[in-house]
């Protein structure tokens, strides 16, 4: 079967939802398909609605040759009217890749209803869906009907090499020393560092350390406020900001923390939720999104309201006065990490969900 993926941008790109297609794109040609990936220059919002109107642009895809046409949700703004143009042009079906949606993101008002709108738009003009998790699904289905297949395929937390045991869980968690706290995700605001760095601020400055791995480069004006306020907290000798680390880097850090924050202010799933407690991490996260479909409340992690700092700051001091209570965490962590489908399992799922989608559409030509 030919396959087009079309994406934004640079497929190596280091977000959850780039990881899930690098991830599906390489599982796919391994089976046997034959995928080509079509990139398209990342373009302002405004632009991105322009270019369903722009007849060079629909003529450039109008000469893909696929047997389906994989879409990543993210290019919604420049084919919530093209993509009904496409179908009768290139006669395949059209399905949505979707990891997260705009709307759901934090902005005034008005902005985030002309944003609702155009993806609702999108997603009607698609013919399936294959969402990263549950929580996406009830959004897709409430915003376009659930009358299109749909599939929910949750990512994996297997990519990371190594693996820790419960004897060295128990070891370095009742190691003496401070709370190694680890925040994994690109410094922009919706991640919340700032959420986190006001929790750690009223705690004793002995007893935790935070390191932060993501990109710094990705909303420079943030990454300078977020150093600033370093500053005015007097916390530039407790955090790490170390920038982006490569496969082994982030399974080197994730061995030698005790426990993951990342308190977003909406995770659609949550990766690097799943890839923490493969190292026996209990994880915190926002009650806002899918990462409830992760963690169990006070079991193998925490949640807590989106900027609610006074709760995140809470439930960090119980793990830092508790090694019991953070050992118990991160066991529980490791056996739910375990019990999840891996990357290939998953993987595996949309590429039958694919075919049988495709079969099925033939059969209705």
């Amino acid at each position: 079967m030919k396959i087009g993926l079309l994406i934004y941008g640079d497929l190596e790109t280091v977000t959850g939802g780039f990881l899930y297609d690098r991830l599906l794109v390489e599982y796919l040609q391994s089976q046997g398909e034959q995928v080509e990936v079509i990139s398209l220059p990342w373009p302002s919002y405004r632009r991105g609605l322009w270019e369903n109107y722009s007849r060079a642009f629909r003529r450039r895809l109008e000469r893909l040759e696929c047997d389906m046409l994989l879409q990543d949700e993210l290019i919604h703004p420049s084919f919530f009217r093209l993509n009904r143009k496409l179908r009768r042009r290139l006669e395949c079906p059209i399905v949505s890749l979707v990891y997260h949606l705009r709307a759901n993101e934090v902005h005034p008002p008005c902005r985030r209803r002309i944003y609702r709108w155009v993806e609702r738009q999108y997603l009607q003009s698609v013919d399936g869906y294959v969402c990263i998790s549950r929580a996406i699904q009830r959004d897709v289905e409430k915003m376009a009907g659930n009358g299109r297949p749909l599939l929910v395929a949750q990512a994996g937390g297997d990519r990371l090499p190594g693996s820790i045991s419960q004897e060295q869980i128990a070891a370095r968690t009742l190691a003496p020393g401070p709370l190694e706290i680890v925040f994994i995700a690109n410094l922009i605001p919706r991640k919340e560092l700032h959420t986190l760095l006001a929790a750690l601020a009223t705690l004793p400055r002995a007893g935790w350390r935070l390191t932060a791995a993501g990109s710094l480069t990705m909303d420079v004006p943030y990454v300078e406020a977020i150093r600033r306020r370093l500053e005015q907290l007097g916390l530039t000798g407790k955090v790490d900001l170390v920038g982006t680390l490569d496969r082994q880097e982030l399974a080197s850090l994730l061995a030698r923390s005790h426990v993951l924050a990342v308190p977003s202010s909406y995770e659609a799933f949550g990766i690097v939720y799943l890839e923490g407690m493969s190292f026996g991490l209990p994880a915190i996260a926002s009650t806002a999104g899918g990462a409830n479909e992760i963690i169990n409340h006070g079991v193998d992690g925490f949640l807590v309201t989106p900027g609610d700092s006074p709760a995140l700051a809470g439930h960090l001091e119980r793990l830092m006065l508790d090694r019991g209570l953070l050992l118990q965490m991160g066991l529980a962590a490791q056996g739910n990490f375990l019990r999840h489908p891996t990357w290939e399992e998953s993987l595996e799922t949309i590429h039958r969900f694919l075919h049988d989608f495709k079969a099925q559409s033939d059969a209705e030509a």
